[in-house]
């Protein structure tokens, strides 16, 4: 898929005709790299080209006729690590692609991670959700924008043990992302003074879950959680109020997006508590472009992947506007240099290691007699400060922060 979205006419100011210069591009294209078809499509797929568009549209009207064009292109990964880095050395290698955006799925992510770094261009990991990303392999040309398993275990995790839950199973996916919720969630557990009974892990895409519950049922912990995403996390809860996990034990989700809620139905999904970093009836200014988003989208609100990709891609594109180059390190640097007020995300102050700071919030979901619509499914309990959010700077191990 390819989409062509024109931002003013042909650059003028960025042919820089100063001898030994560099010709700035005239084009930015960005690359939507995520599932399509997959597990992950709901809570990423078409609606990111959508979102991406709308950036470069917003960029297009704040810039004005001085700035380059843009182009979005789009790709599914198909959860492969290996398909999703040869999509993006061949974006880069014989597209010219600026930036590459979204990436849901923690082992393609860091394969991508990994390629724009050679190639001295931008990754926006906008649903990429391992923290490592901005901790053992961060890089000086990544930007963790929207959330990371740190941030997601430490708001649900801290909130139920304020409720007395003291002893925790988890039912996570085999693969980066279950280890990295599972890992952070421990790690928060363990700082609250809880204690973890065990876990199990299901490979991506399992359809019957019954003997992991089996033995979640069996460890009498006081919460189950989960530690997967997309279908998975879906399937999980269904499937745990089948087995009548509930009420005996408390159901949470490290990880769960607002088309999870959905899959799930409220009747089932009622009272889980979670934590996303954007909803879209959470303000005047989130309402507002979250209508934008639907009436081109099928009436579908957004998901918090969704205004990831948006608001990451706006900021990259000024920055790269604003440095008038392709380098990766020198455009993200553009964005570390001041904070950035962004009409979804509030302030927000990317760090030195890549990681996008900014409020978090605890939700609960409605009740289904407390449901004034299809996307009407949260219920505010708390916000969480960004100094709060995301793990402490010097606490991740990234290599790019000094000692």
């Amino acid at each position: 898929m390819r989409c062509l979205v024109l931002a003013g006419g042909l650059a003028l100011s960025f042919l820089l005709p100063v001898h030994g210069r560099a010709q700035a591009p005239a084009v930015l294209r960005i690359g939507v790299l995520n599932d399509m078809s997959g597990p992950y499509s709901s809570l990423s797929g078409k609606g990111s080209v959508v979102a991406a568009q709308l950036a470069a549209e917003d960029f297009a009207k704040e810039a004005g006729r001085s700035a380059p064009r843009v182009e979005i292109l789009s790709a599914d990964h198909q959860n492969k690590a290996d398909i999703g880095a040869g999509i993006a050395r061949a974006w880069v290698d014989r597209d010219g692609v600026a930036a590459v955006v979204d990436v849901p799925n923690s082992a393609v992510g860091f394969a991508v991670n990994q390629v724009m770094k050679e190639k001295d261009r931008t990754f926006l990991a906008s649903s990429t959700a391992s923290s490592d990303l901005t901790g053992p392999q961060c890089a000086p040309t990544t930007v963790q924008w929207t959330f990371d398993t740190w941030a997601q275990a430490n708001g649900t995790v801290r909130a139920l043990s304020r409720e007395g839950a003291r002893t925790w199973f988890f039912i996570g996916s085999d693969y980066a992302l279950g280890a990295s919720l599972i890992k952070d969630a421990t790690a928060v557990i363990n700082a609250v003074g809880g204690k973890v009974l065990g876990d199990v892990r299901a490979p991506i895409g399992t359809s019957d879950l019954s003997s992991y519950l089996v033995q979640a049922q069996a460890s009498r912990a006081d919460v189950v959680a989960t530690a997967n995403g997309g279908d998975d996390v879906v399937n999980t809860v269904k499937q745990a109020a089948e087995f009548g996990v509930v009420p005996k034990q408390t159901m949470a989700g490290l990880l769960v997006f607002l088309t999870d809620v959905q899959g799930m139905g409220l009747q089932t999904a009622q009272g889980l508590l979670l934590t996303e970093a954007f909803y879209w009836d959470l303000n005047d200014k989130t309402r507002s472009w979250s209508r934008r988003f639907a009436a081109r989208f099928g009436g579908a609100m957004p998901t918090m992947n969704h205004a990831g990709v948006y608001s990451e891609t706006l900021a990259f594109l000024k920055a790269a506007a604003a440095e008038g180059t392709l380098s990766g390190r020198k455009v993200v640097a553009r964005m570390q240099a001041a904070p950035i007020d962004d009409a979804l995300f509030g302030p927000t102050v990317i760090r030195p290691d890549g990681r996008a700071v900014h409020a978090m919030y605890l939700f609960r979901v409605k009740a289904p007699s407390a449901s004034k619509g299809p996307y009407d499914l949260y219920d505010l309990v708390a916000t969480i400060p960004a100094s709060e959010a995301f793990r402490p700077l010097a606490d991740g191990g990234c290599p790019l922060v000094a000692k």
